[in-house]
């Protein structure tokens, strides 16, 4: 991947002179900085909300991240414009921004009376400096001040006119079986809301399950129109592996073990918790818990701000089933970004015939799941976590508007649909 906003700007604007369809470049949310942990997009007014703003309005996001070390960074930050595949538009700066793409983030504090000694960030968009004009999906990067060749993370969000209403369920009864191990959606968008268009043209509308980039899917024609309302239902893309609910922990405390921790220890200059051995669920009957569909929240049960309050502990991760030829096993959730490196990676203890990790975590509660993923498939949790039609999971919908000779896809609508 490019590390630079500005080689992004550049190479994308030359290539799509010479060819609209030659360049791709990795515009998911991933942090580049080792020293950086815990990046979370929220919505100050409701936890479970996706990650939209809507235009026009007082809606706003947080952005809140740390870097470890005793000093810190000045750091700047720009967005980009994207279509409805994340890739680039062809919108200049000055047409989504208005005036100069480039703002400072100037709030950060230090950690208090923790023994993994951070600095934590915080940006609200939009703000005074930066407010998205246009609607679309959009992509934060943030870099030091006078470096932009050297990206620390970015970050990924949405930009909705509201303009249309969508108004969908989810079942088990499938087009591929009833009550089995797949959930189906049916939706209608209200679209007699907006300015006149084509339905089966204009409109290309997205799905994507529990925030997990891999299991996007893109339509770009209706079943049917009735009237003014444009129905999707019965097609094979509204048709998903059903999973099954996150597996859940929580580090709030350091003086006794929380849940599905074992036990916790100090030692090496900062806390360990070492969870509950998990297990495969694929032969397990569904057990309803309550989900974060994979969210994870920083908490300090002492701390005024846990964003400061909370410290980093090391987690102990093991996952009892035989070792996966081929293919490796990973740790999913937000905390991880849904990407797939070696932070996340379980190693295979031949020794004790199990796969462990550690990974170091702010204190809170987590949502997390195993997936096993190789260098040509997406990862997948369904052979460790199973798939139960029962599973509460959520389906972010998204309507965009895609005009002949426009350069750029808006979004004119969202839903969260939830099972």
């Amino acid at each position: 991947m490019v590390n630079s906003f500005q080689k992004y700007l550049l190479a994308f604007v030359l290539c799509v002179a010479a060819d609209p369809v030659c360049f791709s470049i990795d515009t998911s949310t991933q942090i580049f900085d080792r020293q950086a942990r815990s990046l979370s997009l929220r919505n100050p007014d409701s936890f479970i909300a996706p990650p939209v703003i809507r235009l026009g309005t007082e809606d706003h996001l947080l952005v809140n991240f740390d870097i470890i070390g005793d000093s810190h960074e000045y750091l700047r930050y720009r967005l980009l414009h994207c279509n409805a595949d994340w890739q680039p538009s062809q919108l200049l700066e000055p047409e989504y921004t208005g005036g100069f793409n480039e703002g400072e983030i100037t709030d950060y504090a230090y950690s208090s009376n923790t023994y993994v000694h951070y600095v934590n960030y915080n940006l609200e968009i939009p703000n005074e400096d930066m407010k998205p004009l246009v609607s679309g999906n959009y992509l934060l990067v943030v870099y030091p001040e006078g470096n932009h060749d050297s990206v620390i993370l970015q970050q990924r969000f949405y930009v909705s006119e509201n303009a249309v209403a969508i108004d969908g369920k989810v079942s088990g009864r499938t087009d591929r079986g009833f009550n089995t191990e797949f959930q189906q959606l049916e939706f209608a968008v209200d679209a007699a809301m907006t300015e006149r268009i084509n339905p089966y043209q204009d409109l290309v509308v997205t799905i994507t399950q529990n925030n997990r980039p891999e299991t996007m899917r893109e339509l770009r024609h209706p079943l049917r129109v009735e009237g003014g309302s444009v129905v999707y239902s019965h097609m094979p893309e509204l048709v998903f592996r059903a999973g099954n609910e996150y597996r859940r922990f929580e580090t709030v405390r350091t003086d006794y073990p929380g849940m599905n921790v074992d036990s916790v220890k100090f030692g090496e200059n900062n806390w360990h918790a070492w969870l509950m051995q998990d297990e495969s669920r694929v032969e397990k009957d569904y057990n309803f818990d309550i989900t974060q569909h994979g969210r994870f929240k920083i908490d300090e049960y002492s701390a005024d701000d846990p964003d400061l309050g909370a410290d980093y502990v090391t987690v102990h991760f093991t996952l009892d089933m035989p070792e996966v030829i081929g293919a490796d096993v990973y740790i999913d959730g937000d905390f991880a970004l849904h990407q797939f490196n070696d932070f996340n990676k379980m190693r295979f203890d031949h020794v004790r015939g199990l796969y462990t990790t550690e990974i170091p975590l702010k204190q809170g509660s987590y949502n997390y799941q195993y997936v096993i993923a190789s260098k040509n498939k997406s990862a997948d949790p369904s052979p460790i976590e199973g798939d139960k039609y029962e599973t509460g999971n959520e389906y972010l919908v998204c309507v965009y508007l895609r005009k002949t000779g426009s350069r750029a896809d808006r979004l004119i609508g969202t839903a969260l649909i939830q099972q």
